[in-house]
């Protein structure tokens, strides 16, 4: 039994993104959490909460036992990007992008 949580347009690259999503992929819950929470990237907060969300799917929706979950998929996949305008000297402006992301986490407790 697998159980997901999604996300959709996070102001966070892909890149920085699947970095922090690599670090806990396949993972047992409680060692993902742990890496989670003590790792410096702005990603792995908001990964951390997405994890904590499909936890709390398994066990109110499937009954299913928190001590025996494991990570089994994590996804980051790119969003839209926010495009912004920034004025320039002489008349002229450049372009700011500003990318997003959507993280799906899937968790089951066969691994």
């Amino acid at each position: 039994m697998e159980t997901q949580a999604k996300l959709y347009g996070v102001r966070l690259s892909v890149q920085k993104g699947r970095l922090v999503a690599d670090m806990v992929r396949g993972q047992p819950v409680e060692k993902a959490l742990n890496i989670l929470a003590f790792a410096p990237q702005k990603g792995a907060r908001i990964i951390k909460k997405v994890l904590e969300s499909a936890i709390a799917n398994a066990e109110h929706n499937d009954g299913a036992d928190v001590d025996e979950l494991r990570v089994t998929g994590i996804q980051v996949e790119r969003g839209t990007i926010i495009r912004r305008f920034h004025a320039r000297a002489k008349g002229r402006g450049n372009r700011i992008n500003k990318p997003t992301c959507h993280i799906f986490v899937t968790v089951g407790d066969k691994g």
